[in-house]
């Protein structure tokens, strides 16, 4: 499969591809810009986060958006206004953090490259370290059940699975597939419970189930960052990708980035 077509191009470096309210919503790094695109390809700057990368967007059950800025270690709550206030405070946890899911309860799952932080939904002020020893922990989904907390652990080669509990802290984490010559990046999940993970140095995304038997591949010419399905049927995968060379290279005036779409045949299911 890589019949992918080009829906925005000119991007820095698309990351955190979300489906929310009809369009596709993404952080372009390096910019600061939070997008939102129509599946024509008409594309809005939402907001403006006062962080250039990483960071990265999901929403709280009551529609409020949450931005990570990752380089201070805060959640951040978007205002009405567009105005930016500090949700929680990481900072005594981990100096740098990076993906972010949340859960249907609104229990807010953060990531830095060893660890995993909760913001619990009725005490944010209160955020704890829940899962530790990731190797580069990266992307992250929550099945449709709430029941497992999925992270793609970029320099391990596997996505990890952690039972959620009823306070929403973490069990401890197994093996959930394993992706031999693959650095899982951006992930999301479908209706048959299977993941579609990106792959920077890979150029593709890749659908696995549970156990690590792959089952489809999209390849890109560039790198992939972050995956995401979506559309009117939840069929279409969207892609952000980029040209990579290196975290040293990147900047602004860096526009190889894309969205691409493509379709697939099992829809989107769980979080993000």
């Amino acid at each position: 499969m890589s019949d992918l077509r080009v829906v925005v191009s000119g991007l820095a470096y698309g990351e955190s591809p979300r489906w929310h309210e009809g369009r596709l919503w993404l952080a372009n790094w390096c910019t600061g810009q939070v997008l939102a695109v129509t599946p024509q390809g008409e594309t809005e700057i939402v907001a403006r986060v006062p962080s250039d990368f990483p960071f990265s967007l999901d929403w709280l059950p009551d529609g409020t958006l949450l931005v990570v800025s990752g380089r201070e270690a805060l959640l951040l709550r978007l205002a009405p206004d567009g105005t930016f206030s500090t949700y929680a405070d990481l900072t005594a946890i981990e100096p740098m953090f990076n993906e972010l899911v949340v859960d249907a309860r609104g229990n807010a799952y953060v990531d830095s490259g060893g660890v995993v932080a909760l913001v619990p939904a009725h005490a944010p002020d209160r955020p704890r370290k829940v899962a530790e020893g990731l190797e580069f922990g990266n992307g992250m989904a929550v099945t449709a059940d709430g029941g497992t907390l999925i992270v793609a652990e970029s320099h391990g080669g596997r996505l990890t699975g952690f039972p959620i509990e009823e306070d929403g802290g973490l069990g401890p984490g197994f093996v959930w597939a394993h992706t031999p010559g693959g650095s899982p990046d951006g992930v999301c999940l479908d209706a048959e419970g299977a993941v579609w993970y990106a792959d920077v140095p890979a150029r593709r995304c890749v659908r696995v189930e549970k156990g690590g038997r792959v089952l489809a591949t999209v390849e890109a010419d560039r790198g992939c960052f972050g995956c995401m399905l979506g559309g009117a049927d939840g069929r279409d995968l969207y892609v952000t990708a980029a040209e990579w060379h290196g975290t040293d290279n990147m900047t602004a005036d860096s526009l190889t980035g894309r969205l691409l779409v493509t379709r697939v045949e099992v829809p989107h299911a769980g979080r993000p």
